[in-house]
């Protein structure tokens, strides 16, 4: 699958990597690259700083009809909470990329988990939230190639409640004083 990822930090690099092993072919969009690197992907993945992230749309032109992964989070400054003023960070993605097809996924732990999904409890929990089916098994696969439990989370008005799971993730890790390499697992019985 040809996969273009829109921003070269920690969490579009531990994407990269492991996407590569599973045999994808990625390509980054970088500011002046964004339009190119997109039209170019079968999917688009969002791994930008959400202050970056409506800009970082715009500049990859017109996306509809393409399955963008949005694994952005709107954090306050300071990691203080999530801006939810205008809709989940998933909603608004949506409505700047008119006519794509968003999935809210890889928003829920961090590139640490995405470049080393292995403990020893089990896989870690990967939510994914969207409205169009053939986009989430998309998502769905794409995780699942990552080492991830993949959990379909419903409708992309989900994306709010699994914005909130990744500010528990950030606030273990990083206020909390836990440390990063902690996951969610789902038990079943």
């Amino acid at each position: 699958m040809r996969i273009a990822i829109i921003g070269a930090g920690n969490v579009g690099r531990a994407l990269e990597a492991g996407w590569k092993k599973s045999g994808h072919e990625v390509r980054f969009g970088k500011r002046e690259s964004n339009r190119d690197a997109a039209q170019w992907g079968e999917v688009v993945v969002l791994a930008t700083p959400w202050p970056a992230t409506k800009e970082a749309v715009a500049a990859c032109g017109n996306l509809a009809g393409k399955t963008v992964l949005d694994a952005t989070n709107p954090l306050l400054a300071n990691l203080a909470g999530l801006d939810h003023a205008e809709g989940s960070g998933g909603e608004r993605v949506a409505r700047w990329a008119a006519g794509a097809k968003v999935v809210k996924i890889f928003n829920t732990t961090g590139f640490n988990n995405m470049l080393d999904t292995r403990y020893s409890a089990g896989k870690p929990m990967m939510l994914y939230c969207g409205d169009d089916a053939g986009a989430k098994d998309t998502a769905k696969r794409l995780a699942e190639d990552l080492g991830f439990d993949a959990i379909d989370f419903g409708p992309l008005a989900n994306a709010r409640y699994s914005e909130n799971v990744a500010m528990t993730w950030i606030w273990l890790a990083v206020k909390g004083g836990i440390g990063r390499d902690i996951a969610f697992l789902l038990a079943r019985r």
